[in-house]
């Protein structure tokens, strides 16, 4: 596997590509939130070759985003549980799959898949919010600053 390193840039999200950037991933990671565990599972659903599949979750496992987890002795079997770091990349999952059925399910008779939510049955879609203040934000009412930069009127230490 080629890796693309972005060893120069001062980037969290050139650094989280170094995990899930690769084409395979986020459908790995789709399929373990969906409650795939087992490797004969990814590669049925997916149809991604042996070698492939075996570096992809490798590489997930070594950065912690599943973990390997035996469920037979003889032969040694295992299966591939999401951490919570996995679970974490659930807003990222669904927001990429809104996106793609707004932009691209043109030809499709609706979205292929839903999330909802399960006590009302309405779809889930995300949205930007403020940690502080909680109102959902449009894009035109943010702005990306440096580190450590504050506002002079922020009083939060």
């Amino acid at each position: 596997m080629t890796r693309r390193t972005y060893g120069g840039q001062r980037c969290t999200v050139a650094r989280a590509l170094e995990v899930v950037g690769e084409r395979w991933t986020l459908l790995i990671i789709r399929d373990a939130l969906l409650g795939i565990t087992r490797f004969e599972g990814f590669r049925d659903t997916l149809g991604i070759p042996r070698n492939v599949l075996t570096a992809r979750l490798n590489l997930l496992v070594e950065h912690g985003v599943l973990e390997r987890v035996r469920y037979q002795q003889r032969p040694a079997r295992y299966e591939y549980r999401l951490t919570g770091k996995g679970r974490a990349l659930s807003p990222v999952v669904v927001t990429l799959m809104n996106w793609g059925d707004e932009y691209y399910a043109d030809d499709l008779p609706g979205p292929p898949t839903r999330v909802v939510h399960e006590g009302c049955g309405g779809h889930v879609v995300p949205r930007m919010v403020c940690e502080r203040c909680q109102p959902p934000l449009r894009l035109v009412e943010v702005s990306a600053v440096p580190a450590g930069w504050r506002r002079a009127d922020d009083q939060s230490g």
